[in-house]
């Protein structure tokens, strides 16, 4: 009688296939670096830091920008009414409160980036490689959005183009003489040729320049009295000359480095001067002039300043007004898997969806250090 043969269980047809035999990665397939990190714990790792930069967003940003979802938004600005003398007999005028409606848009644009590693790659790499990476592409999400803002700041011409449902929309610029005219504040009335793009009429800056910046946005009620904090951007060249400013040389403030540079000393001037200044610091501050806050940033190219009004974190009031999408889902730095769902971080794209404009026309100037008459949008921003 001949030997009866038997298959193994894991061959019989009807035994459960399990891993890589079916076709499925698994835990256990995982593919890992070179020192042993799990890809899959990295990419969630990955995720986490996304929406930890997502919550923290740009903190010197929000202090001067406003986040909208809609491609037009409008800015209202209250009429004045007044009282009349009062009659023995008479009734009271009435009032109705109105407003003049000045519609603003902003553009919109996504923007993306891919990470792709081969199995060759990770076979040699290890953690702070993949980790170099991701704070490459984090680094490159702070450039994008910096560069947008700058070019909205920096370019006096307004863009028209199509917007949402084909509907045109004009991104405007800080005042550029355009015809719009501003509303009145105080005892200040202006006219549609009113510029908020000037030039400094010398070589290097002076405190007086920096004086007629404030001036500028004086006219339109952005103040210290009114609640709002002034901030100055500048480059390392005009921060260096800033820190020189003091009454005993005709300035009329002195600069007041910020004091948490300083191991939170308080620096005093030799000829008792004017030490006060606005309260509180920005993000970045290396000191304050008068009622700015002096913020240098290298995105600031040598020979421009910008000063700013700022309201508060996401204050309706800020300036700069930043766009993002509708649905929520689409808000913020995203990184999504590429054409390895599987292996989600071999292949993976780092996205985010936004666009810019400025809402208070009123609320920034620039100005541009030159002895020229004409303002010139820098290179890097045109």
């Amino acid at each position: 009688m001949a030997e009866t043969m038997t298959l193994p269980e894991w061959l019989m047809a009807d035994a459960p296939l399990i891993g890589a035999e079916h076709g499925f990665n698994e835990r256990a397939d995982v593919i890992v670096a070179a020192d042993g990190t799990d890809l899959n714990s990295f990419w969630n790792e990955v995720q986490d830091t996304i929406r930890i930069r997502n919550a923290q967003r740009n903190t010197l940003i929000d202090q001067l920008a406003t986040r909208v979802t809609g491609a037009i938004t409008s800015v209202n600005v209250p009429s004045e009414v007044n009282f009349e003398e009062a009659t023995e007999y008479g009734q009271p005028v009435g009032i109705r409160g109105a407003f003049t409606r000045m519609w603003r848009g902003y553009d919109f644009k996504f923007y993306d980036l891919a990470i792709r590693y081969t199995w060759m790659f990770l076979a040699e790499a290890d953690r702070q490689q993949l980790e170099m990476n991701h704070n490459l592409a984090l680094d490159a999400d702070t450039k994008l959005l910096f560069n947008k803002v700058m070019k909205t700041l920096f370019n006096p011409l307004n863009v028209v183009g199509v917007g949402d449902k084909n509907e045109p929309t004009t991104v405007y610029k800080f005042y550029n003489g355009d015809g719009e005219v501003p509303p009145p504040y105080a005892t200040y009335n202006h006219t549609g040729t009113h510029n908020h793009y000037l030039t400094s009429g010398a070589a290097t800056v002076t405190s007086a320049n920096l004086d007629t910046m404030a001036d500028e946005l004086g006219h339109h009620g952005y103040t210290l009295q009114n609640n709002y904090r002034l901030v100055l951007w500048v480059n390392k060249q005009e921060a260096n000359i800033i820190r020189g400013f003091k009454t005993a040389n005709g300035a009329a403030f002195d600069f007041v480095p910020n004091p948490a540079l300083y191991g939170g000393k308080i620096w005093v001037p030799n000829d008792g001067s004017y030490v006060g200044g606005p309260t509180g610091t920005v993000p970045g501050e290396v000191g304050t002039y008068g009622p700015w806050h002096v913020v240098e940033e290298a995105y600031v190219p040598p020979g421009y300043i910008i000063g700013l009004a700022s309201g508060g974190a996401e204050n309706l009031q800020n300036p700069i007004g930043i766009r993002e999408h509708a649905n929520p889902a689409y808000r913020g730095l995203k990184i999504i898997p590429g054409q390895r769902s599987d292996y989600p971080l071999v292949d993976s794209f780092y996205r985010r969806g936004f666009g810019t404009g400025i809402r208070q026309r009123g609320g920034g100037v620039v100005m541009q250090v030159t002895t020229n008459a004409s303002y010139a949008v820098p290179a890097r921003y045109v």
